[in-house]
């Protein structure tokens, strides 16, 4: 996996103050999107053994509260196996910490075993859902231009109003998507 940035103090990519991982690389490529320059899956930097340990150092500080992984795309085929795997080291070693993902994918698509319209032959990227049913909170779907909240009046956490900020274990209890 390559990333393109690691913000060491951040209040804005969910609730209270976190970290962020900004990994390099998506398929989307919304229209707008506020991060252009992390679409190339060759960009960026690097993601390995002295990042990674520098990474939890930044998030073992008792005033960090979350951890948002966002892009590009953090549960792109490229990224999934690496975001996933620190999800879990994470929570493993500091439950108490948020885990906030941020991604073009539906809720839908990443739980649901048959997403196509005759229910068949839909094989799920396990990896996703993992990473995802790991995480506490979600942000899924593509930015969509025409739909930017501009002044976070509709949406707090998200870019357009098309967005959804799921709270991950009640959604999983409920069996529906549970807003955040």
């Amino acid at each position: 996996m390559r990333y393109a940035l690691i913000r060491k103090m951040d209040i804005s990519n969910g609730e209270g103050v976190g970290i962020s991982l900004f990994v390099q690389g998506c398929h989307f490529h919304c229209k707008g999107c506020f991060n252009q320059e992390t679409w190339d899956f060759d960009g960026g930097k690097e993601w390995n053994k002295e990042i990674e340990n520098k990474f939890f150092e930044l998030a073992r500080q008792p005033h960090i509260k979350r951890i948002s992984f966002l892009g590009g795309e953090p549960l792109a085929d490229e990224n999934v196996g690496t975001v996933k795997d620190l999800i879990y080291k994470l929570k493993e070693e500091m439950p108490q910490k948020r885990i906030w993902v941020y991604t073009g994918y539906l809720w839908e698509d990443i739980m649901n075993v048959y997403s196509n319209k005759d229910k068949t032959a839909y094989v799920p990227n396990l990896e996703r859902f993992a990473a995802a049913v790991g995480s506490d909170v979600i942000v899924d779907g593509r930015f969509q231009f025409a739909n930017q909240d501009i002044n976070h009046m509709k949406t707090v956490w998200a870019g357009s109003t098309n967005q959804r900020t799921i709270d991950v274990k009640k959604s999983l209890i409920n069996g529906n998507v549970t807003l955040f």
